[in-house]
């Protein structure tokens, strides 16, 4: 669990070599419910197992956020109120200086879309951050780019 998450959000110009050896799992999620300004509950699945619920309030690089983990029975019993509200993607993992740079490759509707996201630890950090030159532009904020809309285009 977390209170705020500060971060920020690009496109790939093109994928790092780096990407050949990093960690990776496939991620299935969708929304038990979505409002306007930003506020949705959220199931994830993470490979095979870890399942979690997650509460996130909020648009731009600083949002409330708060996770729980669920059990499989749990997550297998609220997934079906999903419905038309999910999507599929594989996370990738990159150290990238003091940071991890997660590179979302989507599947299904969103075969092609590739983002980066890169969490802070303070609004400090994230002000200085210099991207990697395979960055391309950052959609930080930008509706068409959330994970909601995505799931529920």
């Amino acid at each position: 669990m977390k209170g705020r998450e500060i971060e920020r959000k690009f496109l790939i110009k093109g994928l790092p070599v780096e990407i050949l050896r990093s960690r990776h799992y496939p991620i299935a999620q969708g929304y038990l419910a979505t409002e306007p300004g930003g506020r949705h509950v959220r199931l994830r699945k993470k490979g095979k197992s870890a399942t979690t619920l997650t509460f996130k309030v909020g648009r731009g690089t600083s949002r409330e956020e708060r996770e729980i983990r669920l059990s499989a029975k749990q997550f297998a019993e609220l997934w079906p109120a999903t419905r038309g509200r999910r999507l599929r993607k594989v996370r990738y993992y990159i150290p990238w200086r003091n940071l991890v740079i997660e590179i979302d490759i989507y599947r299904g509707e969103h075969e092609g879309l590739i983002v980066a996201e890169v969490e802070f630890p303070s609004r400090a950090s994230c002000r200085k951050f210099k991207p990697p030159p395979w960055f391309g532009a950052e959609v930080t904020g930008v509706k068409r780019y959330s994970n909601v809309r995505l799931a529920t285009e």
